[in-house]
């Protein structure tokens, strides 16, 4: 894809998707889905990294926290995400766009022949300005050795796969903080040098952290992608920020 066209992607955070109780937080995704129906209605191809699965299902299995052991996870993951994508439907609807899902291993992305499948699917989406790919680890088959550690770094191998202009990672701070000033680190263009800053809070829904997104980030910028790391409960800044304006901070490719 040229520059012009080539997508933006969107990763989205279950600690912003979901409550404290695990289940979904309809006004985050009304809010989320607005933002993008605007990106695309002004001619940004928008691709959505989508957690929240396995979150979405805690409470249908009646669980009070998130499941530990593998089998309570899949399952939950399996309940989740028809949850998930119903809601995404429903909303992405009511702006007059539609959704397609795609449920993803490392595996495939390992495979050359499955890496060209899945850029040609994702390309003849793009083509078609009313429809928004979801994607999401496939969390009910996804194994130790199949998974891509978070969907940080499932964002990063998506947008290194099909060129994207710009990838955004939504999570809850406003994006890297300085450890000692805690003032907002605007822009960087040396990863390792803000390693350092990393202190590690995590919800209970979480998987990932502002460590395993700078290694996302590692990655994408290494593939001449820019990156941010943004507030995902303020999602109307996203207008800004593909602009390369905008609260968060930016990671120079």
């Amino acid at each position: 894809m040229t520059e012009l066209t080539a997508p933006v992607l969107i990763k989205v955070g279950t600690g912003v998707l979901t409550l404290e109780n695990g289940q979904l937080d309809i006004p985050a995704l009304e809010r989320l889905v607005t933002a993008i129906v605007k990106l695309s209605e002004v001619g940004y191809r928008c691709i959505l990294i989508s957690s929240g699965a396995v979150g979405a299902g805690v409470p249908a299995l009646n669980l009070s926290e998130y499941p530990q052991d593998l089998a309570s996870k899949q399952a939950a993951a399996a309940v989740g995400q028809t949850r998930l994508m119903q809601m995404y439907h429903q909303l992405f609807s009511d702006g007059g766009f539609d959704v397609a899902q795609i449920l993803l291993t490392a595996h495939d992305l390992s495979s050359e022949k499955r890496r060209k499948r899945i850029a040609a699917t994702l390309e003849r989406l793009l083509k078609e300005p009313y429809i928004i790919p979801v994607i999401n680890e496939n969390d009910t088959v996804a194994v130790a050795e199949l998974r891509f550690t978070d969907n940080d770094m499932l964002s990063a191998r998506v947008a290194e796969l099909i060129g994207a202009r710009l990838l955004v990672l939504l999570t809850s701070v406003d994006g890297l903080l300085h450890p000692d000033t805690k003032e907002l680190v605007s822009a960087v263009d040396d990863i390792d040098s803000v390693r350092s800053y990393v202190q590690e809070t995590q919800g209970r829904f979480s998987i990932g952290g502002m460590a395993s997104k700078l290694n996302a980030v590692q990655r994408a910028v290494d593939a001449k992608i820019e990156c941010v790391i943004a507030n995902g409960e303020h999602p109307e800044r996203l207008a800004e920020i593909v602009k390369g304006k905008g609260r968060g901070t930016r990671f120079l490719s």
